[in-house]
């Protein structure tokens, strides 16, 4: 007789009245799971995680092998703690663990390490912003399994984000918005986007959603998509103007040309090429919204006043975004307050002085 099976954590076996071997998953404070297959078998262990973390099991599992990356990412996908998320915050964390299992997702999860992390960060080392976006990803799914039994520990503890020295998002000058309005006048779908941008101050996600059904009182209701922040925003005359002036005919302002809604991505993409048009290359969507901020603090905002508006929770985030409105309104205030250093010279200083230039004068 060979030596006896050790069944993974949690699992309990038995012969039923037919002599069929049946393995239930049973913990403490968990349902029992029924677990189809032998132990270790590729169905047997992707129940087995499944039920580990304690989620209906997602659709594929069963074809992906158990303990791998790919495996991890489809069980987290289908997590509460996933499922909480933001819908934005959702397609963001996917599109970076998506593109991570391209490559890696065969890979044993176990078997990270933190030299494998900081490999793969070196390798983005050019793309901060890519680098650390995975580091954030690896965190994640590594939590993860420590959360349904595959670690221990969480190899990215002590690996650093990259420190970055960029400015983010460009935030658009009054010339460029200028420059961009000549380009695209008033009744163009382009004028309309960089206006509702402009004059409500809000992020992409949000700014595609807006419709005419949102315009009751002479304000713009909205809840934000990634902060969940409801919001009534004050219609500008000049987007009043605009919007009046524009097609109304779909339930939000901004519309494909085949009038379907925006797509955030797609959206991107289609004012990337409006900014291209004018001459805006290194100007963006969200570029926009931090200008608004700008603005509003060139015009005597507070901090509190502007966030009423962008819906910034953060003040220390409205200061990054207004610091050379403030600087440059806080320095005007200060000269104008300064008294006069230069005093004028004694009369008998101011004639020898005018003496002495006359006679260098001579001499020239």
């Amino acid at each position: 007789m060979g030596p006896r099976l050790k069944l993974p954590k949690y699992v309990h076996g038995f012969l039923d009245r037919h002599g069929v071997p049946r393995f239930y998953y049973r913990r403490p404070g968990f349902a029992a799971v029924k677990l189809p297959g032998l132990p270790y078998s590729p169905e047997f262990m992707a129940s087995y995680m499944s039920a580990i973390g304690g989620q209906s099991l997602p659709a594929g599992a069963a074809k992906v092998m158990p303990g791998t990356m790919r495996a991890v990412a489809l069980s987290y996908f289908a997590a509460p703690a996933f499922r909480g998320l933001r819908p934005s915050t959702q397609r963001e964390y996917r599109a970076v663990i998506e593109r991570f299992c391209k490559d890696h997702g065969e890979k044993r999860a176990a078997l990270v390490r933190r030299e494998h992390v900081v490999r793969m960060m070196a390798a983005r080392a050019e793309k901060p912003g890519a680098a650390n976006k995975l580091r954030k990803a690896l965190r994640t799914l590594m939590g993860h399994s420590i959360d349904i039994g595959l670690r221990a520990d969480d190899p990215t503890r002590d690996v650093k984000a990259i420190r970055t020295r960029s400015g983010g998002y460009h935030s658009w000058t009054d010339e460029e918005i200028a420059r961009f309005e000549d380009r695209h006048p008033v009744g163009t779908r382009a004028r309309l986007a960089l206006a509702l941008l402009l004059y409500t101050g809000q992020r992409r996600g949000d700014v595609i959603r807006m419709g005419a059904q949102h315009i009751r009182g002479g304000a713009i209701h909205l809840t934000q998509e990634k902060t969940g922040a409801a919001l009534a925003i004050p219609v500008h005359p000049a987007l009043a103007a605009i919007i009046a002036s524009s097609s109304r005919d779909h339930l939000t302002f901004l519309v494909t040309r085949f009038g379907a809604p925006f797509g955030a991505s797609a959206f991107s993409h289609w004012f990337r090429d409006r900014c291209n048009e004018a001459g805006l290359p290194h100007c963006s969507a969200h570029g926009l919204r931090k200008a608004a901020a700008r603005v509003l603090a060139e015009a005597g905002c507070t901090a509190h006043e502007i966030g009423a508006i962008t819906g910034h929770s953060s003040l220390a985030e409205l200061v990054r975004y207004t610091k050379a409105a403030d600087q440059r309104r806080l320095a005007e205030a200060a000269m104008a307050k300064t008294r006069t250093f230069v005093r004028k010279p004694a009369a008998r200083f101011a004639k020898k002085a005018g003496k002495a230039f006359e006679i260098k004068g001579q001499k020239r």
